[in-house]
């Protein structure tokens, strides 16, 4: 299909899908950026929030095609990330008590 026969809601899914590759992107980007500044290899937690936020767009938009593959993948990554947001999470309540409320 020619790009000038994409439909209204076409365009826009397809935004959604750039839109979730450019989040995805990001992490890297952050990471990279991060490392450099300390000289070492580190993965700063805006990498882990890129990574979902970029990983439940791109799993919206895989559902959106009925890419089986894509959903499979998306959804493997998503469990990752939020897995990790939640160590770092139980990580902060640990070092400061007051983190996590009363």
């Amino acid at each position: 299909m020619a790009w000038s026969e994409l439909s209204t809601t076409e365009w826009i899914w397809l935004g959604i899908g750039f839109a979730g590759q450019a989040m995805f992107f990001m992490r890297f980007l952050v990471q990279w950026l991060y490392s450099e500044r300390q000289r070492r290899s580190v993965i700063p937690v805006a990498f882990w929030y890129f990574s979902i936020a970029g990983g439940l767009t791109l799993l919206t938009y895989a559902i959106h095609r009925r890419d089986p593959v894509f959903i499979v993948g998306q959804s493997t990554g998503v469990f990752i990330y939020a897995r990790n947001l939640y160590f770092i999470a139980q990580e902060r309540r640990r070092l400061d008590p007051e983190v996590g409320g009363p």
